[in-house]
């Protein structure tokens, strides 16, 4: 049997780290990649895994290309605290990396879950996330935010979806955003070469209405207009911090 290390990278985890734990424990080695949290993250997850690194949190990407090769097996399945891996899914993984498949890593799409309502549409419908995949033929891709798996091999995708449990409130959701803005500025800062109302006034109106009515958040209800109304105004807040970036430079 082809063994699997399932990496789960925490900050402030406590209430979802057991649940994510029990999700992946049919793997060899669980690996919890902790940014020192300073709640019982790390004192509940102790007893359920193997290991426990810790590193200081510079942002996602950088996270897991840390931990990594750090892992025993070829084969990773990385998981974060607020998702979970399903009887059905846990069985295509394990016929998947028992199969001498020509692929290198594995798409798996997301079953999204918004203050406790499933999210059909708004722009989450085809969110899809390379989670399984061969060590040392994989990287995730040098950015802030939303970085994506980078891989010298085929990738294939699954049939069966990860369970993703987004935010529990409003709040949740914009203090989220609201570091992605933080991070997000500094890719984009090297990109704008000049900022103007187009990036500050109509590109977060153009969110809102691609997220609410193309994308049929509108279908969602009142949870469709939460995601878009927010999704919109992390876009006035990325803006905001490249403002804020090249004031201080400026000050230096």
């Amino acid at each position: 049997m082809t063994k699997l290390t399932s990496i789960i990278p925490t900050g402030n985890e406590q209430n979802n780290i057991v649940e994510a734990i029990q999700s992946v424990r049919f793997s060899d080695e669980i690996m919890v990649v902790d940014s020192f949290s300073t709640d019982d993250t790390v004192k509940l997850a102790r007893p359920l895994v193997d290991t426990i690194l810790q590193r200081e949190y510079e942002h996602s990407a950088s996270q897991k290309n840390w931990a990594i090769p750090q892992a025993k097996h070829e084969w990773i399945l990385l998981l974060d605290a607020d998702e979970r891996v399903t009887s059905e899914l846990q069985n295509e993984v394990i016929r998947m990396i028992n199969s001498n498949t020509e692929y290198s890593g594995f798409w798996i799409r997301r079953e999204n879950y918004f203050m406790g309502k499933k999210v059909r549409f708004s722009g989450w419908q085809g969110d899809k996330v390379i989670r399984l995949f061969k060590r040392d033929e994989c990287k995730y891709e040098n950015k802030h935010v939303h970085a994506e798996i980078r891989s010298s091999g085929k990738i294939g995708i699954l049939d069966h979806k990860l369970l993703h449990n987004t935010f529990v409130s409003k709040e949740a959701y914009l203090k989220k955003l609201d570091r992605y803005a933080q991070l997000q500025a500094k890719d984009y800062d090297k990109r704008v070469k000049y900022l103007t109302p187009f990036h500050t006034v109509i590109k977060p109106i153009v969110r809102f209405l691609k997220h609410y009515f193309l994308q049929l958040g509108i279908l969602d209800g009142y949870v469709g207009f939460v995601i878009s109304s927010y999704q919109a105004k992390a876009v006035a807040m990325r803006y905001k911090y490249i403002q804020e970036i090249r004031k201080s430079e400026k000050k230096k």
